[in-house]
């Protein structure tokens, strides 16, 4: 038996699972940031010679916060497109983006490897190209709602370039943060 499910129905599935991805994903990255010790209280961090296109520390967790949250309502669109060509695949390569992102933090600011996280971020440019492709045959919506997170992510790949770019001695180095103490 072939049944077409309602407007309501679909609407219902999608709001079932916004509820589910929006808090988790944006759980998921202030705990990726968190366990990383990402952020401008890092000493490491601290040392670096900032891009002049850094912007304001403050900008990192609103912007995070916002991207996060649409790619939860991208998701559920995906995912409550029941009976949709492409679906699983579409949703198999979010996930994959999903933990190449969500590595990031723990690589550069957790590891202080600015070239690896430089790779891992252009592989993530990559995976995330594909899955607004792949969206976009599920849910055109749904990838629409994924290209600021594009736009955001190419130009985090210029940063993390940039950092690397006058910082290379960094790259891989610890910086405890301590005061030295020096008798006389």
């Amino acid at each position: 038996m072939n049944m077409i499910a309602s407007r309501d129905q679909i609407r219902a599935t999608f709001i079932r699972w916004s509820l589910l991805f929006v808090p988790a994903f944006v759980l998921l990255g202030m705990l990726s940031s968190q366990l990383s010790g990402s952020g401008a209280d890092d000493p490491w961090f601290a040392a670096l010679v900032k891009p002049a296109a850094y912007p304001p520390a403050a900008a990192f967790g609103l912007v995070w916060t916002v991207l996060y949250a649409l790619m939860g309502f991208s998701l559920a669109l995906v995912v409550s497109a029941k009976g949709a060509a492409g679906r699983g695949l579409a949703t198999l390569v979010f996930f994959v983006q999903l933990a190449l992102n969500l590595a990031w933090s723990p690589l550069f600011f957790g590891g202080h490897r600015i070239a690896g996280g430089l790779y891992l971020i252009l592989a993530l440019d990559v995976a995330v190209v594909v899955t607004i492709a792949l969206f976009w045959r599920v849910r055109p919506g749904a990838a629409l709602l994924l290209l600021p997170y594009l736009l955001w992510i190419v130009f985090a790949s210029y940063l993390n370039w940039a950092f690397l770019q006058a910082n290379p001695d960094m790259d891989g180095q610890e910086v405890s943060g301590a005061a030295q103490r020096v008798e006389f």
